[in-house]
């Protein structure tokens, strides 16, 4: 295997990455002003009847778009070191295998929601792309079916940093493995779309301490809401979203939309906070070039707004706005083009409205 060589994107790649991160016009439109039950089954209703592939050669072929890194090897999150030097890469197709004795022989696929959980070699589960990953073989088979958490005291690491060993979360103390934190998030959202994609379908599954059929139970549903909060959405991800669409012609909400998270689970309990509670507001014109407007709702005239703006990788963009009447005028012209996300609070509303606005 080749050392890795430097991950060099230009400029103009991320920008046309950026811009092609859209869902299909209309895609999510059965979804606006839902949450919880409701949003959970309007999504599972926008998701659900994907194109199903094989597993062999099918699943295999994918990973050439789904996971390739920009320099065409394997995006293994087993084994990646973010902004770092990873102790092995792999080269797509030529190193893929089955069974390995230690770390850095071969590339696996690796089912993040372990196919026990849902009964084993069933489908459309057991090759839907959201859940499979290629990762390397011998630490595929430490994670073995282990629920993802958080360990203490590790009884064995991986050479990225990833652990397996006794959980420390509240609710839950076996055996866990924990990957590294740049990957949590993508964990989290792949979870959540799983849950959504087989809401109602999962009648029969063994399920496992992290899940009752394709729903988390309660400690691990907490476990991944912090993760989803604590490693926003990446370029990888967004990259990974358009791949799989492209060959299951179906989408991970949660990637395109990451608030309908707390619009269906709500507080860390996973029950619906009110305080936690979100709308959807649309601006216009969208896109937009130098700025955009925004209807307010009556109950926030009185309220001092709070106006945040991000980058659909979770980086806070500073944002200037003028308030007129029940309007919020939002200036553009600092951002370089691409897909931002707003939110919009008030001292007194227990409302976070939201929405999303395309610079061109």
């Amino acid at each position: 295997m080749k050392p890795k060589p430097p991950c060099l994107l230009t400029i103009f790649l991320l920008f046309s990455l950026t811009l092609y991160s859209q869902p299909p016009s209309g895609y999510y439109d059965p979804a606006t002003g839902l949450s919880g039950t409701a949003l959970k089954q309007a999504l599972h209703n926008i998701i659900r009847n994907h194109t199903v592939i094989s597993y062999t050669p099918g699943v295999w072929q994918a990973f050439y778009t789904t996971d390739r890194k920009p320099d065409n090897t394997v995006w293994d999150i087993y084994s990646d070191i973010p902004n770092g030097t990873p102790p092995y890469v792999y080269q797509l197709g030529s190193d893929q295998c089955g069974n390995a004795s230690q770390e850095g022989d071969c590339y696996s696929r690796e089912h993040s929601w372990p196919k026990s959980w849902f009964g084993g070699e069933v489908t459309p589960m057991f090759t839907d792309l959201f859940i499979l990953y290629p990762v390397d073989q011998y630490v595929n088979g430490r994670r073995s079916d282990y629920p993802y958490g958080e360990v203490g005291q590790a009884d064995w690491t991986s050479l990225n940093g990833s652990k397996l060993g006794n959980a420390v979360n509240p609710g839950y103390s076996e055996k866990v493995f924990e990957p590294r934190d740049e990957y949590k998030g993508d964990l989290a959202r792949t979870y959540f779309y799983f849950s959504v994609r087989y809401y109602g379908e999962d009648a029969g599954w063994p399920g496992s301490p992290m899940a009752n059929g394709s729903q988390l139970t309660t400690w691990a549903l907490d476990l991944m809401k912090e993760w989803h909060r604590n490693d926003p959405v990446s370029t990888k991800e967004i990259n990974r979203n358009n791949a799989v669409y492209t060959i299951q012609n179906n989408r991970n909400p949660f990637i395109d939309h990451p608030e309908y998270a707390a619009a269906i689970w709500g507080g860390s309990s996973g029950i619906n906070n009110p305080a936690e509670t979100t709308a959807e507001l649309k601006p216009w014109p969208n896109p937009a070039t130098s700025s955009c407007t925004i209807t307010l709702p009556a109950a926030s005239l009185s309220d001092h707004l709070l106006v945040s703006l991000s980058t659909a990788t979770g980086r806070k963009i500073p944002v200037g706005s003028i308030i007129t009447n029940n309007t919020l005028q939002m200036n553009l012209e600092a951002l370089v083009p691409g897909i931002y996300f707003f939110t919009i609070a008030t001292e007194k509303d227990p409302v976070v409205y939201h929405g999303k606005v395309i610079r061109q």
